[in-house]
Parts: C-alpha cells; structure tokens; sequence
C-alpha cells in the first residue's frame, strides 16, 4: 500500500490578509481583496486593479523579523511569512524543521526589486551588479526562506507559470509517498511587479474592474500576490509527533498540452488529463468530490478551455465548483498554493465558497458556479486546479 500524505500545518498572506484566520474570515464573509494597489510603483495605478497584499516591504520586514534590505525582494518576504506560519501551525520545533525540506513554486522571482535598478541600467549608471539583482533568480527566495527557517533538508524551486505552488506540492508528496523524505513544507509565493503587469496587460487579459471569472461578459484577470504553504508529513512523522492532521493528500496530476504560450488548448484536453490523473493517482473507486476550487482567471480562453474540461470529467454529475481568484486576484505562481489552503478550509469547516461578481453564468456547464457561500454540509474531498502558461495543468486532490 503506498505511504500516506498528511498536511499538518498551513499558511498563508494574500490580499484577504496576513494568515489563516484573517483569510478564513474573508472568504466568509464575502469580501474581495481587490483594489486599486497603493504600494505597486505603476502608471496604472488608477486604471488597474490588483490583489495587492495591504504592507510595504518595510511592514512585511518587520512582521517577518529581518532588517529591510534593497536585496530582499517582496516574493522572499511574502514566503518566509506563510512559510513560518504553516511551521508553527504544525508545531515543528527547530530540530524538526532543519530536517525537513522546502519546494517552493515561484514565477516572479525577484523582478520586483530588478527593475527598480533596471532604468539606471538603461542610463549606462554605475551599478554594483551583484547588490543590484542578487535577488532576482528565483531560487533566491527558496534559499532564503531556507535560511530564516533553519531548513537544511532538500530544497528545490520549481517555476512552471500558474501551476508553480501547486506542482511544488505535488512533488512533496510524491517524495513522501516515495520514503523519500518525511517532511516537506511546500507552496510558493509570488510578488505584485510592474514587468508583471505590463506584460499581461499587453496580452489584453486585464479586467480593469472586478474580474468575473465563469460570467458569459467576462472581461479578463485581476493580478494579485501573496504566498501559501503546506506542511506534508508521511503517516509514521505525524504519528510520531502527535501531530494534528488538517487533511490528506490523496491525489495529483500534471500534463502538458503545449497548445500555445499564453494560452490553454480550446478542448480543455490538458486540463481534462490533469483532473483524471488526480483521481487516478488517489486510488479511491467510487470517491464523491464535494467541491472544485476552479482555476477560473476570468478570461475568455482559460474559463472555456476549463469549462470544457469539467464537462469532460464530470458531464451531468458535476460537483459544485467556483473560483476564488475573485477574491485574492491570480496570484500567478502562488495560486496553487493559497487555493490549496482554500481547499483544506473547505474541509475543515465544511466550506463552499462564492464565485463572486458572477452576473450571467457561461452556458457550457450543466450548473453554474456557486454563487453564495455554502455552510453546514460536510466537505469530505476538493480537488484544486492551477492550469499554467504553455499548458502546464495540475491539479490536486485532498481528502478528511
């Protein structure tokens, strides 16, 4: 029988707020984190809006306990905070966490604090080059949430776009299921950047309101940012360690449809495979799935390409599914991440969130989205989806 995944701690910060409660009592309540962004140095300031998480690096510092540092970018802050609170959820003491490992998914890495020195670059001015973009490579963030953490086990960053955070989980709980390791803290973190912003809104994919993810007028996607991450724990670590069991890992699937760079295969064909791979993965004949936390970016291609892949999956017994990036905006390589952790409140508090601003569901579904928070009837099984550029599509299955 293969070895068990349990998730014994989580974390996180998005624009709903800093950790699991504040989060938690957004999506209870409704309320959307999207707004013009106020520290995001951008033309569009007034034209756009973002998930922007609500602190300047210097707050995010100090809530973090280092010295502000030019070389420290926002991506890195954003994940020691999520990542040092899903270790102290899950009770680690030092010596657990120095033996355990990080994966952590970014797509951003440290462009946000690159192109503060990228006009002086243009200009020909004098630039210490290694102060200047020692954070920009991905992997930067990793190490140095590392560092901070006292981690010395396997660390790796893996960037695949979207569905960075979530293949990061999936691979902890492979390398669990594997005897690989015991113990991973897995998700990924991704900072709000002008470049990022830029670049979307040059692909034409912002909706300069709220996005309407599954609405027939949809208009596009709201950026966001923020940080997410699982503790993953083999049966025998969490038995030994008394720990509290927040859900199981079951299941995961990732494929590639290499349909386009930006966008996803019109059929949903990626998608589809993904979904079917998480089941297959999970083993479980017959398992029910209460709820589907929906990519849904809110653009013309990803919420058709994924409409047709639920209807693939599922056709007349579709669960009840929504998006929550109409809360937290798409926070790009830490979507997997922070929707895994929607996922485990789903569970844990017998949870289906509100796809909101939803006007006119799309008429590909045999339902529409859910529209009003569901309470009071039990949530047993999620399964969560990031579908990434390029076609990168995983999803991942979580159980009571």
């Amino acid at each position: 029988m293969a070895a068990r995944v349990f998730v014994t701690g989580w974390g996180i910060i998005s624009a709903l707020g800093r950790g699991v409660e504040a989060n938690l009592a957004a999506l209870k309540g409704g309320r959307t984190g999207i707004a013009h962004p106020e520290h995001l140095k951008t033309l569009h300031k007034h034209e756009l809006v973002t998930g922007e998480v609500k602190a300047a690096n210097s707050q995010l510092a100090a809530w973090a306990g280092v010295s502000p540092a030019s070389e420290i970018s926002r991506t890195a802050l954003l994940g020691l905070l999520a990542a040092a609170e899903a270790a102290d959820s899950a009770g680690l003491s030092q010596q657990e966490l120095k033996t355990a490992g990080l994966i952590n998914g970014t797509s951003v890495g440290g462009m946000d604090i690159s192109e503060q020195h990228y006009e002086a670059l243009l200009k020909g001015e004098s630039l210490d080059y290694h102060r200047a973009f020692a954070g920009h490579d991905c992997g930067i963030s990793t190490e140095f949430m590392a560092e901070r953490l006292g981690i010395k086990g396997h660390l790796s960053t893996i960037s695949t776009a979207c569905s960075s955070s979530a293949n990061a989980i999936m691979q902890a709980g492979r390398l669990i299921r594997a005897g690989a390791a015991q113990r991973v803290l897995a998700g990924g973190t991704d900072a709000l950047a002008v470049f990022t912003l830029n670049g979307f809104n040059s692909l034409k994919i912002l909706d300069p309101a709220w996005c309407r993810p599954f609405d027939v007028n949809r208009m596009g996607l709201n950026l966001g940012e923020g940080a997410a991450y699982l503790v993953l724990e083999s049966e025998e670590s969490a038995a030994k360690r008394g720990a509290k069991v927040l859900a199981e890992l079951i299941g995961w699937g990732n494929t590639n449809d290499a349909y386009h760079q930006t966008a996803s295969s019109p059929e949903g064909k990626g998608a589809y495979l993904a979904m079917k791979k998480a089941l297959e993965v999970g083993g479980r004949e017959g398992l029910q799935i209460d709820y589907v936390n929906a990519h849904g970016t809110g653009t013309a291609n990803n919420d058709l390409s994924e409409s047709m892949a639920l209807q693939a999956m599922f056709g007349e017994q579709l669960p009840d599914y929504s998006s929550t990036k109409s809360y937290t905006g798409h926070t790009l390589g830490a979507a997997g991440g922070i929707e895994a952790v929607f996922s485990l409140l789903a569970i844990n508090h017998n949870l289906k969130f509100p796809n909101l601003n939803l006007g006119q569901p799309m008429d590909v579904l045999p339902s529409a989205p859910l529209q009003k928070l569901h309470a009071g009837s039990r949530v047993d099984t999620v399964l969560s989806n990031s579908f990434g550029f390029g076609g990168n599509c995983t999803s991942l299955l979580f159980t009571r």
